[in-house]
């Protein structure tokens, strides 16, 4: 069975490319719009861990903690950085989703007059198709987050 794809795009009108990607990659600005992020929600989780080795081959852990004390890890590796342009790492929440390997997903960037254009795909395995709509929202607000910290 194919793996399907969500997807959403995000205008930044004053924050450039280069800035976007940066804040993928910089732990300060991911732990600030991932709690802002968390918040938008109506979440009173609080980020406990942010951990990036932004290379080709490196990985990165998110964590935060519920109000029930639950942590909520998500992790992956960088599969291609192309700075201002590009990246493309897998997302795991699970040890068995990492096993299957089949979690991908690519912020492209595109330079907008002052801003930018970011579109978010993510390619996952055809059991998660239910998903497709919520997993589309979930990136969309971190987009949003990120403009919001900034």
């Amino acid at each position: 069975m194919p793996n399907v794809m969500a997807r959403t795009e995000h205008r930044f009108s004053g924050l450039s490319a280069d800035a976007v990607y940066a804040a993928w990659l910089d732990p300060g600005a991911v732990r600030s719009w991932m709690q802002r992020n968390l918040e938008r929600t109506g979440s009173s989780a609080r980020i406990t861990e942010i951990d990036i080795d932004p290379r080709v081959g490196g990985s990165y852990r998110f964590s935060d903690i519920d109000d029930e004390g639950q942590e909520n890890p998500a992790w992956g590796y960088y599969r291609e950085l192309v700075p201002g342009h590009r990246i493309v790492f897998t997302w795991f929440v699970e040890p068995a989703e990492e096993a299957e390997d089949n979690s991908t997903v690519t912020l492209e960037l595109r330079r907008d007059g002052a801003g930018c254009v970011a579109t978010m795909t993510h390619e996952m395995d055809a059991q998660w198709a239910d998903y497709i709509e919520p997993t589309a929202k979930a990136w969309k607000g971190m987009l949003e987050s990120i403009e919001e910290s900034a």
